[in-house]
């Protein structure tokens, strides 16, 4: 608190005749920084505000660098799950199911020029023979010649159109239209005739309709309905209701594979070799033939693999980084995860994963190894060889795998995270039909329908499906393997689960944390509100109280000097 005071002086001067006292007043001040002062005082009371707040930064710290793990794993599960299911049927998405093929041929023949083919996921591999005797093709008909195209026909009837094994439309006309009009008018009934109209200029004064099948093998089949015959007045038919100028046969495809001699209505074959459509595209000669070998396609996996090995050392590198010490030993600035035992958890489950052996196979087998960073390398020749010489063992190291001891049942699906070793018990009725499959006595572990089983979900068996082929009771023992992706796999997607993982549990109990710190925040700083205001009103009194006192010092001085006079 400033003090401020007065002084008055006297002054005596002597004369010979008389003597005079004058008295003069003055005041001293010191200007006070009231802000200065409240705002001191309120830190002392926000100091404990600051300190939490120090606190809440730190956690939104590490809230974002747990949410980059959480990223990291996520999108290290995603790029896994095409290497931990080793089920090939169409419906997987393993890496293992991807087919490639090679066609090549014996002959007077370009196996390219033969024959174009796809190749759907679960293929089956095997090689083929193939012999094309005949190509499908549509019927394809021609009119009379007409001058002019756009000029009105004439002609006002109704005839029916369509191909002999489909459905027909009515086509009418007016004697306005022309034959482009005509042709318009069937096109747009094709979705429904499966025929469809073309005009071709001959000359300069001769254009000709041509009525094409949009169907291999069939027979197209017009008449007259109502009306002029449109189709005989235009030379499309004849009198005796048959076409006058067949430019092509309707006629099916006939091919020979590996030895068996096959009929179909189209060039596109997907019937024949599940999974595989051949398009037949030109006859082969005598003793001409198309050899296709189906393999699994390695590459794929091979690409998976190396996608695998870059996303793990992006999750590899963020954990050094949050491992890293300053210039002097201390711990960086930027590692706030150091020695995060959640992290460190995870790590070690991975480590663990890698070091997986199975079949006789380990790491080192896939051309998998630690470079000085630590980081995953591969190389690309030691796997290929592997594959080649046990590509079951490679998917076997790499994928769940779920093996049956009875060929009667066969595995349709599996689930990412594969049950330990079992034994299906099943029980048939008096036909021989499946009626229940158990566990250990449990029948509610897995659903009976028709020769499927499907595991029930909540159960560890969810996602899991079989077939059975048998017509006996059986206990099949299932054994069950997970290899090093689909190990990794699990523990990246159970971490990095934003509802349920342990990573979401950290980020939401630090969540929590800063939650209620900035609660403690608001209340002090409310507290430090009331006290400042409270503050600024005694100081008001003060200062108003100094402002009076220094009123009237003027005024006791300005007496003083008048009374001296």
């Amino acid at each position: 608190m400033t003090t401020v005071s007065s002084t008055a002086s006297t002054t005596t001067t002597a004369a010979s005749s008389a003597s005079t006292t004058t008295t003069s007043g003055t005041k001293t001040t010191t200007s006070v920084d009231w802000a200065a002062l409240i705002a001191a005082q309120v830190a002392t009371k926000t100091a404990q505000a600051t300190t939490i707040d120090t606190k809440i930064t730190a956690n939104e710290a590490k809230i974002s660098a747990y949410q980059n793990l959480q990223s990291l794993l996520s999108t290290l599960s995603t790029d896994t799950d095409s290497l931990s299911d080793s089920i090939v049927n169409s419906l997987s998405s393993s890496v293992y199911g991807t087919r490639a093929a090679t066609i090549t041929s014996t002959g007077d023949v370009s196996a390219s020029a033969a024959l174009s083919m796809s190749i759907g996921n679960g293929a089956v591999t095997g090689d083929h023979t193939l012999t094309i005797s005949q190509i499908a093709q549509a019927q394809k008909v021609l009119g009379s010649a007409v001058s002019n195209q756009t000029a009105q026909l004439g002609y006002a009837g109704t005839f029916s159109l369509g191909l002999a094994d489909g459905t027909s439309a009515d086509i009418s006309v007016t004697s306005g239209m022309s034959l482009v009009d005509l042709a318009d008018a069937i096109n747009a009934q094709t979705s429904t005739t499966n025929v469809q109209a073309s005009i071709i200029q001959v000359s300069s004064t001769d254009f000709e309709m041509v009525l094409s099948a949009t169907r291999d093998n069939a027979d197209i089949v017009t008449s007259s309905v109502s009306g002029d015959d449109v189709m005989n007045d235009l030379g499309v038919t004849g009198s005796s209701g048959g076409f006058t100028n067949v430019l092509q046969v309707a006629q099916a495809a006939n091919f020979t594979l590996d030895g068996v001699p096959i009929t179909r209505n189209t060039n596109d074959i997907t019937d024949v070799v599940s999974g595989v459509t051949f398009n037949l595209l030109q006859t082969t000669p005598a003793g001409a033939t198309v050899n296709i070998a189906i393999e699994a396609d390695t590459s794929s996996i091979a690409t998976a693999l190396q996608t695998f090995v870059t996303t793990y050392n992006a999750f590899r590198d963020f954990v050094a980084g949050q491992q890293t010490l300053a210039s002097d030993g201390t711990v960086d600035s930027a590692s706030v995860l150091f020695g995060d035992g959640t992290m460190r958890d995870i790590t070690t489950q991975m480590e663990q994963a890698l070091n997986s052996s199975i079949g006789g196979l380990s790491l080192s087998d896939l051309g998998l190894s630690f470079d000085e960073k630590n980081d995953l390398a591969l190389d690309t020749s030691v796997l290929s060889t592997t594959m080649t010489n046990s590509l079951d063992g490679v998917i076997s190291l790499l994928a769940n795998r779920v093996t049956p001891s009875s060929s009667s049942l066969a595995v349709v699906n599996i689930s990412s995270s594969v049950p330990a070793s079992f034994t299906l018990d099943l029980v048939v009725d008096g036909s021989g039909s499946l009626t229940s499959a158990s566990v250990g006595g449990d029948s509610s572990l897995f659903s009976v329908s028709g020769n499927s089983i499907i595991g029930n979900s909540g159960t560890i068996y969810a996602g899991m499906a079989f077939t059975y082929t048998g017509s006996t009771a059986q206990s099949i023992a299932i054994t069950t393997t997970s290899g090093i992706a689909a190990q990794i796999n699990s523990i990246a997607k159970s971490s990095s689960n934003t509802s349920t993982g342990t990573i979401q549990g950290v980020i939401s109990n630090l969540q929590t944390q800063d939650d209620s710190m900035q609660t403690q925040i608001n209340d002090i700083n409310s507290r430090a509100a009331v006290y400042k205001d409270m503050l600024t009103a005694q100081y008001a009194q003060y200062q108003s109280a100094i402002s009076s006192a220094n009123s009237m010092l003027d005024y006791l001085s300005a007496l003083l000097n008048n009374s001296g006079n």
